[in-house]
């Protein structure tokens, strides 16, 4: 009753600092698989979703006021999805890899977004690790090995000395701790996607193969904030 409760004020117009409440609240709650049985209905998923961001291909990345809702309604589809079989088959339905590869776009050359980010790749990792489907469908419709490769390049601020040569920078600060998370999530997510890549048939697939192994080299020379950090990106 208290998650019906949480989502029934989410639902409403209300202040971002009573929406972050709620949605923290909701995030602890939904660690525990027999609270999550009234919360995963479409109903209530796509209440996540709109906070999230998610619902709609138009709305940019605007006001900056809304991104801690934005971080906590995805860390809580994170906690949901992980935990609940339902609604696993529920992103499903409602196409939540599309909108996941979407909401990444929007985030190029933004500002502030590591977090929006970071989550946005952790949800499309546990997506293609769950759903064997979900894997073909960004690999083969939704482009997801050059969205995520790009999101990996983006993370790791990479500049190119030649086509698939990336430029060494051997005085390069490490990466800070948001950025090493994220390009973590990326690489769990592009693990997944190319899991089942045996065969390159295309001269795009080609190409999209070897420009993301020049970025898995470029990482492999990048340093992280704390040793434990560059060992996990490594």
């Amino acid at each position: 009753k208290l998650c019906e409760e949480i989502l029934n004020i989410l639902e409403k117009d209300t202040k971002t600092s009573c929406q972050v409440a709620c949605l923290e609240a909701l995030r602890i709650l939904s660690r525990d698989k027999k609270v999550l049985v009234p919360v995963t209905t479409k109903r209530n998923m796509q209440i996540l979703l709109r906070l999230a961001k998610l619902h709609t291909v138009e709305d940019p990345l605007e006001r900056v006021s809304e991104f801690p809702v934005i971080v906590e309604a995805l860390k809580c589809l994170c906690n949901i999805i992980f935990n609940s079989t339902v609604a696993q088959k529920l992103s499903l339905e409602l196409n939540l890899a599309a909108m996941l590869c979407n909401l990444l776009e929007k985030c190029k050359d933004q500002q502030f977004v590591d977090d929006i980010k970071c989550f946005d790749l952790r949800l499309l990792f546990l997506l293609s690790l769950l759903h064997t489907d979900i894997r073909s469908q960004l690999r083969q419709e939704l482009q997801g090995v050059q969205v995520l490769t790009q999101a990996l390049e983006s993370s790791l601020s990479v500049r190119w000395k030649e086509e698939y040569k990336a430029a060494e920078d051997r005085d390069r600060p490490p990466l800070s701790l948001q950025e090493t998370d994220c390009a973590i999530e990326a690489l769990k997510a592009l693990f997944n996607v190319t899991l089942d890549s045996w065969n390159v048939h295309s001269k795009n697939e080609s190409h999209q193969f070897r420009y993301m192994a020049a970025i898995l080299r470029h990482c492999l020379l990048t340093t992280g904030p704390t040793e434990d950090k560059t060992e996990e990106l490594h």
